[in-house]
């Protein structure tokens, strides 16, 4: 047990150990949060999906065309999502040696540089993630054509994920930039 009562303070409550957006995260937070089950959800039509697809595959020697690129694509939706509901949440990978070992004031310190360079860094990959819809969302006559999986069945399930990571990392920016002011500003 430490004698200095900011330490013993942050170590009895943690944000970080609640279920949910911080909130820090403000009103973005709580979208994003109520958003995650849509994604929940996709992965679970994907388990359904894998196992009609073996169902049919291997009993009734009937695969389908569409099954494999189906759920690849929905887990795919999901493991993105869960990045930005992991920042909303706070539960982001972090190095904790540092981090766990200061008080409170300088844990807010970090709390502002490392949100700040984050939302910067998910800034840069929205920019890089737009360039590549441009490519993957438009003919270089300027036409809208969303990029093809070039397989059998051929969805657009390739330009729809990469307009979606654009998507994910603009708003994921936006709640870093949300996360370094809020945590600036003291708010609890």
């Amino acid at each position: 047990m430490t004698s200095d009562p900011d330490i013993a303070a942050a170590a009895e409550h943690d944000p970080r150990e609640e279920s949910g957006p911080i909130r820090e995260a403000g009103w973005l937070g709580r979208i994003v949060e109520r958003g995650g089950i849509l994604f929940a959800a996709g992965i679970v039509i994907a388990a359904f999906i894998l196992i009609q697809e073996v169902v049919l595959r291997y009993v009734f020697n009937a695969p389908t065309i569409w099954a494999h690129e189906t759920t690849i694509f929905l887990s795919g939706l999901a493991f993105v999502y869960g990045g930005l509901l992991c920042t909303a949440r706070d539960k982001h990978i972090r190095v904790v040696l540092i981090y766990d070992a200061v008080g409170p004031r300088i844990r807010r310190a970090l709390d502002i540089i490392i949100s700040a360079v984050c939302a910067a860094a998910s800034a840069m990959f929205a920019w890089a993630a737009w360039l590549m819809v441009g490519r993957a969302a438009f003919t270089p006559q300027g036409e809208f054509r969303l990029e093809r999986s070039g397989s059998a069945w051929d969805p657009v399930y390739p330009g729809l994920m990469k307009v979606f990571l654009l998507i994910v990392l603009t708003v994921m920016a936006v709640q870093f930039a949300i996360l370094t002011i809020n945590y600036a500003r003291g708010r609890r």
